[in-house]
């Protein structure tokens, strides 16, 4: 009976440690400890070019930044970026400063630090007027970094969707037509929103409505095809950069867009003039 009793003592202080070490990893300043461990980005030898370490740019990141006494660092943001403020933890043992490169549109800010002794640490906070920047900053007393900018994977990712819509948008809807087969004769009537078409017209075959380049980005407004008695009736049609494309001929169609107060535009195909006398 002695001997269970021990023993269960003895579990119990080995289980107090372990309790112990959950509580205080649970607790909030652990846990904020963790996430910043999480969210900091160390300098990589692969992102180097030249003496510029390039980090890619993500939200909520948080950057090292390597520094030494006597030597300055330089911190380069985004071409065009404009500074709103800089905020250091330590500003008694750090020296900060900013200056600029190039002009127009390539006219760079660059956000400069020095340290007054190895050993030291703190943190940089920089607001632009399109992004936040939260850097660690570290004193070492050799070896530091020279230069840090970052590559913008969003902002490449819009460049090219951009580029796509330009190229898709002035990219020939079809090929192989003879000019003398299109046929404009269509009338645009009725509202004018911002997305109302250019011109309707056709190669004898399938019928091409041109919207102004800002489709691409806005609201696209569905097609009906109007019958004999005024019916709305759907129709099949494709996108094609600004284009809708029909296969087939028409001679009324409506684009409509809205709800209680519906914008709605007529494109209506109307005879070709004939020669004649005078003409």
């Amino acid at each position: 009976m002695i001997r269970v009793v021990l023993l269960s003592v003895s579990m119990l202080a080995l289980a107090l440690p372990a309790a112990a070490q959950t509580r205080e990893a649970a607790s909030p300043a652990a846990q904020v400890a963790a996430a910043n461990r999480a969210a900091l980005r160390e300098p990589s030898a692969s992102f180097y070019r030249n003496a510029v370490q390039l980090y890619p740019y993500s939200e909520g990141t948080l950057y090292r930044l390597y520094a030494a006494p006597e030597r300055v660092t330089d911190i380069a943001l985004q071409a065009g970026e404009t500074i709103i403020s800089v905020a250091a933890g330590d500003t008694a043992r750090w020296t900060i400063g900013d200056t600029t490169s190039g002009s127009g549109e390539s006219k760079r800010t660059h956000i400069l630090v020095k340290p007054f002794a190895a050993g030291l640490q703190t943190n940089l906070v920089i607001t632009t007027h399109r992004r936040v920047y939260h850097l660690a900053l570290e004193a070492v007393p050799a070896n530091a970094m020279t230069a840090i900018a970052w590559t913008y994977p969003q902002d490449e990712l819009l460049a090219l969707r951009r580029q796509e819509a330009t190229a898709a948008a002035t990219a020939p809807i079809a090929s192989d037509i003879p000019l003398e087969s299109l046929n404009f004769n269509y009338v645009i009537s009725g509202d004018k929103p911002a997305w109302r078409p250019l011109r309707a017209f056709d190669d004898g075959r399938q019928s091409y409505i041109e919207f102004s380049p800002g489709i691409a980005v806005g609201e696209a407004p569905p097609l009906f095809l109007v019958g004999e008695e005024g019916e709305a009736q759907l129709v099949n049609y494709r996108v094609a950069g600004r284009y809708y494309v029909v296969d087939r001929l028409f001679g009324a169609a409506e684009l409509r867009l809205g709800g209680k107060h519906q914008a709605v535009v007529r494109i209506t195909r109307t005879e070709p003039r004939r020669a004649g006398r005078g003409s």
